[in-house]
């Protein structure tokens, strides 16, 4: 049986406004958050979050493409006890979400990707690490403990820096490696050129880099003593536009973690993917980052679950906000959602804790959606639980 998520959490909130008088800390509903957010941030690092490419139609065509689908709830079904458990790649989750990978979080906050490890410690959710990441792989693994780590992977053009980063990966025990396959380039994003802004030219979210053996050797001196340089060698060897799936057969030879591609939205692309190595996908559009005017990632996961069977591990991310969202995306073939923009809001309202409230009232959601739909078991989500608008 799971935790009572919904439940427990509306208990805590209402007992503390009438004990104290005081309400959440953090906005409840996404769009105050995220104002929130707004207020708090530099403009910049607002924009780099917040942005989408292009004129950001991708971006919007994610939330409508989930807000397309509604919920169709059955009653009297005893949903006293409900299990919100699920098993990815040999690795139980206590829900079925994770903390999506996004990169270059000191701009978010002074403690970064460290806030929220020890968030997903507290909340027990899962966390990807990016390696674009404020702080080391091994250092968010300190901070996760026991909780359930996955490492995210930017493909570098230098095949002896990535796999030193695999290596360090397996050594620092994360349990998957996530390979983004949608950046080859950076997508054109109007908001960032709008200010010209890139944090990594500004030193932010190459600590895994800066701290690698093989990039260190790269250099002609320690990237402390010249950052600008470091800086243009990480831009070099950043990604790679040449790879094809071959060279994907190649990268999961390099490791004997588990191989997850993120960017999947074509079908024929997931059973590539399988046939070169692949033991799962993440069907994403980059939260509309790289291709504007791109299919919707909801609009592509029905295709791709159906693509490659029941049994391949399949997740989504791109405009995942509440966890009615999440309850739809699972009714349509996913296994697990990664949450994104909603946790960084949290983290720059508040680092660790803000992070922890925004889990928090995303499970709590969930879980209420989930038993209010009349379902026990998320594993049984399937289309019969919605109705298309």
């Amino acid at each position: 049986m799971a935790e009572d998520y919904g439940y427990n959490r509306q208990v805590e909130v209402y007992t503390t406004r009438k004990a104290t008088g005081e309400t959440p800390d953090y906005p409840v509903a996404y769009e105050e958050l995220k104002a929130a957010a707004e207020a708090e941030l530099s403009d910049e690092a607002y924009a780099y979050v917040a942005g989408g490419a292009g004129g950001e139609e991708t971006k919007r065509s994610n939330r409508r493409a989930i807000e397309r689908w509604r919920i169709r709830p059955r009653m009297l079904q005893d949903v006293t006890d409900r299990t919100l458990s699920t098993e990815v790649l040999g690795t139980e989750f206590p829900v079925p979400a994770m903390l999506a990978p996004v990169g270059v979080q000191s701009i978010i906050h002074d403690e970064g990707e460290l806030a929220t490890a020890r968030a997903a410690a507290e909340t027990g959710v899962p966390f990807a690490h990016s390696t674009a990441a404020s702080s080391t792989m091994e250092a968010v693994a300190d901070e996760l403990g026991g909780t359930p780590g996955w490492f995210q992977l930017y493909w570098s053009s230098d095949d002896d820096l990535t796999a030193s980063l695999l290596e360090r990966a397996e050594a620092a025990g994360y349990e998957a490696v996530v390979v983004t396959l949608d950046t080859p380039l950076l997508g054109w994003r109007e908001r960032d050129i709008d200010l010209g802004y890139l944090p990594f030219m500004e030193g932010e979210g190459v600590a895994n880099y800066f701290e690698d053996p093989v990039f260190r050797e790269s250099l002609s001196g320690p990237p402390e003593e010249n950052v600008d340089a470091a800086v243009a060698q990480f831009l070099d060897v950043f990604s790679d536009a040449s790879h094809t799936w071959e060279d994907l057969a190649d990268l999961a030879g390099m490791t004997d973690l588990p191989v997850v591609v993120k960017g999947v939205l074509h079908p024929e692309d997931a059973a590539l993917a399988l046939d070169h190595g692949a033991d799962g996908v993440v069907v994403s559009n980059h939260g509309g980052r790289q291709v504007d005017g791109a299919v919707a990632a909801a609009e592509a996961l029905p295709d791709v679950r159906e693509r490659v069977g029941p049994d391949v591990p399949v997740l989504f991310d791109s405009g995942i906000r509440r966890g009615a969202d999440a309850v739809r995306a699972l009714a349509l073939g996913a296994d697990a959602v990664l949450l994104g923009r909603p946790y960084v809001y949290g983290l720059a309202l508040g680092g660790q804790a803000g992070v922890a409230a925004v889990v928090d009232n995303f499970l709590a959601d969930l879980d209420l959606t989930v038993a209010l739909s009349g379902v026990t078991d998320v594993a049984d989500l399937d289309r019969s639980a919605l109705a298309e608008r």
